[in-house]
């Protein structure tokens, strides 16, 4: 089940935001197989890795012909490809765009890099940090005054970089169906990261947002969009934009200083917070839960990664699964008929190897052939 269920997608093993893309498309019913190098293995038990979900994995050698061969073989019976290393590697190996598209001429081709395929840094070494630097997107986060915060690695790999790409090879796989025509989809999370700041640099543009972080209304710089300890060492977090939604934060904060109706005064925004600092910090989260959560204050409590799954709005939706004893997040988003089915726990590396070769049309002598080669 899954909207692209019958979707066949070859993943060149390759880590963080490509398995992050192939998990996304995974997800939604694509079968995916995952060509691991050899050598390459897992340190932790293979459940734990949790983008690596709902695959097949073979173990082939791309540095021997046979390997590379084997591989264009899959391709003619597949309808896309994803790889995410440096550009010119797959050149190198004989797997280039070129090749693949040359054996299967409707092949979606999707690369995912940090800088692209072209510039002065497209062969360089870099990490999600690096590529949301130059997007503009790593300055805008943090408190004023205070170096940027790394927002985890969600903008750069994940939202810029493998949504990104499985949102391209989707668009390029229904384009496909239309024109018979494959083509190459160049995913480079500079560029997706960037596309994530849309709106800051529209109201850049417009004079609305200062180009130093902390002093915007949804970088921390608001009294009324932030998060604020309580009195138990945690912490709840409040986003009360809107004039309705702000009166509220002040009926249900006790606060009635007639200044306060001054929501959008930058220059009074750091008194505002120092206010709110202090009366959050007369009550516990759970305290300030039942006077605020589920009104429209825009309110929520901050929970940890242990605490995620038990909260009821998260239990209701089941926005968490477990498979093989690891939580996880679920299949997301939800579709109203073709509902994709439960995840299967990631595999072990090469574990499918001889099957997954066979299912695309390599005979028991081509395969022990590759073993005699050790291209498998």
């Amino acid at each position: 089940m899954g909207p692209l269920q019958g979707v066949k997608i070859i993943e060149v093993g390759g880590i963080g935001p490509g398995p992050f893309c192939g998990m996304m498309l995974s997800d939604m019913g694509a079968e995916i197989v995952r060509v691991e190098r050899t050598g390459q293995f897992a340190i932790a038990a293979p459940k734990f890795d949790v983008l690596l979900r709902n695959r097949r994995s073979v173990v082939i050698d791309l540095r021997k012909e046979e390997g590379v061969s084997a591989l264009l073989k899959m391709v003619e019976q597949a309808d896309a490809l994803q790889e995410g290393f440096r550009p010119g590697v797959m050149e190198k190996l004989g797997l280039g765009p070129d090749v693949c598209l040359k054996r299967n001429p409707r092949l979606v081709y999707g690369r995912m890099t940090g800088w692209g395929q072209e510039g002065p840094l497209a062969k360089a070494a870099g990490h999600d940090i690096n590529y949301i630097s130059l997007s503009g997107a790593l300055h805008a986060i943090g408190r004023k005054g205070e170096n940027p915060i790394p927002p985890l690695n969600l903008v750069g790999d994940f939202g810029g970089g493998g949504m990104m790409l499985a949102f391209g090879m989707a668009c390029a796989l229904f384009e496909a169906q239309k024109s018979g025509k494959g083509q190459v989809v160049d995913a480079a999370m500079i560029d997706g990261s960037a596309a994530l700041m849309a709106m800051m640099y529209g109201f850049r543009a417009s004079g609305y947002w200062e180009d130093e972080r902390g002093s915007n209304m949804v970088d921390g710089g608001a009294h009324f969009y932030d998060t604020y300890e309580t009195a138990d060492g945690k912490y709840v977090s409040v986003g009360s934009i809107e004039p309705q939604f702000y009166a509220l934060l002040l009926q249900h904060t006790g606060i009635d200083d007639p200044d306060f109706q001054n929501q959008h005064d930058k220059a009074k925004w750091p008194a505002f917070k120092a206010r709110l600092t202090e009366v959050f910090k007369t009550k516990t989260r759970d305290e300030w839960c039942r006077i605020m959560e589920g009104t429209d204050v825009c309110f929520a409590p901050v929970l940890s990664l242990d605490e995620a799954k038990d909260h009821p709005q998260c239990r209701t939706r089941n926005t968490f699964i477990e498979l093989d004893g690891v939580l996880q997040p679920a299949p997301a988003p939800r579709f109203s008929r073709t509902t994709p089915d439960t995840p299967k726990p990631p595999p072990p590396v090469g574990g499918d190897t001889e099957a997954v070769l066979a299912d695309f049309g390599l005979g028991t002598d081509d395969i022990e052939a590759l073993k005699a080669a050790g291209a498998i």
